[in-house]
């Protein structure tokens, strides 16, 4: 039987995935900047911020920790699983019922969190971690994959690319998962024809084709046709 879509539940999952995945390695890097700020670069976090377009100001390691995680900017976990659980809740129907419940908890514990007098540390970011790695074992665990499956794939992956690359990582990795994201494409657009990239691009012109394949999937909805693979 197939699972037929529309284009706002489509769109929602994909961004469902994008700010699960957002929030995950947002994480990671802070964990990564926090160790650096205490033993060899105390203005890490502020170059890894910048490139994402933020002023970070803090005042020791501990301070950025609160700051990076629930300052008042636009990658605050509070926003970020905000975001993340209104594009669950539209597009709930198609979601499993126990990632949804945990979305819900951790959406819930992260407001808790952000407006209680609460320290964080990272036992703390490693509880969140742990969370979201449940979620993510509970939207795989089906033996046969959706088509909402696979946009919350296809948005967990190009999420990965492009905060990959815009905190400047190698382009190397970049490409491996953006094979990922072609198989997904031609799933769900078997016609569409999508631009080939290498790792000489830039960071615009990689995200650009990447958007364009997105742009095919969703907006000419190609993709209705597609039932159970």
């Amino acid at each position: 039987m197939e699972q037929l879509l529309t284009a706002n539940v489509a769109t929602n999952l994909y961004w469902f995935g994008r700010y699960l995945e957002r929030i995950e390695a947002t994480l990671l890097e802070v964990v990564y900047a926090f160790d650096k700020i205490i033993d060899t670069n105390k203005d890490c976090g502020k170059e890894i911020y910048e490139k994402l377009g933020i002023d970070l100001d803090y005042s020791c390691s501990k301070d950025f920790l609160n700051k990076a995680i629930f300052g008042n900017h636009h990658a605050n976990l509070h926003t970020l699983i905000s975001h993340a659980k209104e594009n669950a809740i539209i597009s709930r129907s198609n979601i499993d019922t126990e990632a949804f419940g945990s979305v819900i908890e951790l959406a819930d514990l992260l407001k808790h969190s952000s407006h209680a007098n609460f320290s964080i540390d990272c036992r703390f970011i490693e509880y969140i971690l742990s969370l979201i790695s449940q979620i993510w074992g509970e939207l795989t665990r089906r033996e046969k994959r959706d088509t909402s499956d696979y946009f919350i794939r296809l948005g967990k992956f190009v999420e990965k690319v492009d905060f990959h690359l815009r905190v400047g990582h190698d382009k190397e990795f970049s490409l491996v998962v953006i094979e990922e994201i072609d198989k997904i494409a031609t799933i769900l657009a078997p016609n569409a024809k999508f631009k080939t990239y290498d790792e000489n691009d830039t960071y615009e012109t990689i995200l650009n084709s990447v958007n364009s394949k997105i742009n095919k999937i969703i907006v000419e909805e190609e993709w209705l046709q597609i039932g159970r693979a």
